[in-house]
């Protein structure tokens, strides 16, 4: 028995020994979950957030040393975890609120991920979010900008991108120095769907212009993947907005381009909330046709050689698309999400948790134009920040407002086609 026993010691020193080796650290992975319409109407977004998490991956699992200050760049893996590669495990929440539910449910409960980031959809963002709060996941969401997913008194979700307060600052300063150039602004329209996130948005806007003395002369509420908006054109064309802000998912994007066309209507300047109209799909269906539209944006590709080139670069060689603002601020996320577990050197969700809420991201460390990343008390990014592009170049978005930031200067009035 002695015996026995001596070599059942030596046995399980030896895996121990091996459990500590780097050999088995790198052959350990780190699973996250990734909930994103990948079928339905929004599956071009979710198939382009697929593709920049995919990069992502491959800028965090092989060494990339040329991608500077980027955290997780220079080393293969996560360093904090012995090199242990990261797994993204996606789940498709075809365009539903309670399918998104179920499927983080899934990715939790059968998957084992660790943490979770998505959804896209305000609405399904919303739902996702709470089955991870009640799990105690951290959720770590880059693109859904609905004011009141952070005001929930969740402790595990924290969202990185700017959000719908800070883009209806971002209209009415842009709007307000253009007025200041002699462009007529005093009548603005909004047009929007009848989800979680056209409604939040329409409304933070309103409550913003109102609070600096402006009202919104004209509010359009419309259902969601719409098969006729000829209805809510006509309005537009009647009333003569000098300002239309659209908030609208791809299909409707698109739908909304052919009817003015159709009909007609070109309002003298049209504001898109980024959404469908950053798509890619939406620019190579209708880009030609909507010359001219402004673009709220938190992505700039720099110089060639910059890290942002390289990653768009990278992106580009993945999807067969030029990088879009959703599509970057999906990646940003993601790379703040494994920056936090490298940081925990741990997959215990609280321990995530708690690198989380101590993030605090420079300038020179992200891929997104933000002034940083720092979360509130409310999982909120207090640096987040934004500028206005317009597509002027044939299917290419440039950078117009802020002045200090501006590739080119803005063109009115819009051209259409």
């Amino acid at each position: 028995m002695r015996l026995e026993r001596i070599i059942g010691l030596l046995c399980a020193a030896s895996i121990s020994v091996a459990l500590a080796s780097p050999s088995f650290a790198q052959d350990k992975t780190v699973r996250i979950g990734a909930v994103f319409p990948l079928s339905g109407n929004a599956a071009s977004a979710g198939v382009h957030a697929k593709a920049a998490i995919e990069v992502a991956m491959d800028i965090i699992n092989n060494a990339h040393p040329e991608f500077g200050n980027f955290p997780l760049a220079k080393n293969a893996g996560l360093a904090g975890l012995g090199g242990a590669k990261v797994e993204v495990v996606f789940a498709d929440n075809q365009g539903s609120p309670a399918t998104g539910q179920n499927q983080t449910l899934r990715l939790i409960t059968e998957e084992k991920v660790v943490a979770l980031t998505g959804a896209y959809q305000s609405g399904i963002t919303l739902t996702a979010s709470a089955i991870a709060e009640k799990y105690g996941i951290p959720f770590v969401n880059g693109e859904s900008v609905a004011a009141n997913l952070t005001e929930r008194g969740f402790k595990w979700f924290f969202r990185v991108t700017p959000v719908a307060a800070d883009f209806a600052k971002i209209y009415y300063d842009f709007l307000s120095d253009l007025k200041a150039a002699g462009v007529k602004t005093d009548s603005v329209a909004l047009v929007h769907d009848n989800t979680e996130y056209g409604t939040s948005v329409s409304s933070v806007i309103t409550s913003a212009f109102k609070e600096k003395g402006q009202t919104i002369a004209l509010d359009i509420a419309y259902a969601v993947n719409a098969t006729d908006v000829q209805s809510q054109v006509l309005q537009l064309k009647e009333k003569k907005p000098d300002v239309v802000i659209m908030i609208a998912y791809t299909s409707d994007a698109i739908l909304y381009a052919k009817t003015m066309q159709a009909l007609d209507y070109k309002p003298a300047m049209i504001i898109a909330d980024d959404s469908g109209y950053s798509d890619p799909s939406f620019i190579k269906s209708v880009g030609k046709i909507s010359q001219g539209v402004f673009n709220r944006s938190s992505w700039s590709v720099g110089p060639p050689g910059s890290p942002t080139a390289l990653i768009a670069d990278l992106y580009k060689k993945k999807s067969g698309d030029e990088l879009d603002d959703t599509a970057g601020r999906e990646m940003q996320a993601f790379f703040v999400l494994c920056d936090a577990i490298d940081r925990a050197g741990s997959t215990d969700p609280a321990k995530i948790q708690a690198a989380l809420k101590a993030t605090d991201l420079k300038p020179d460390q992200l891929m997104m134009g933000y002034k940083g990343i720092k979360f509130d008390e409310k999982g909120q990014n207090m640096l987040a920040s934004g500028l206005i592009i317009q597509l002027q170049d044939g299917e290419n978005y440039v950078a117009v407002w802020p002045k200090a930031g501006a590739e080119k200067t803005p063109v009115l009035p819009y051209k259409g086609w």
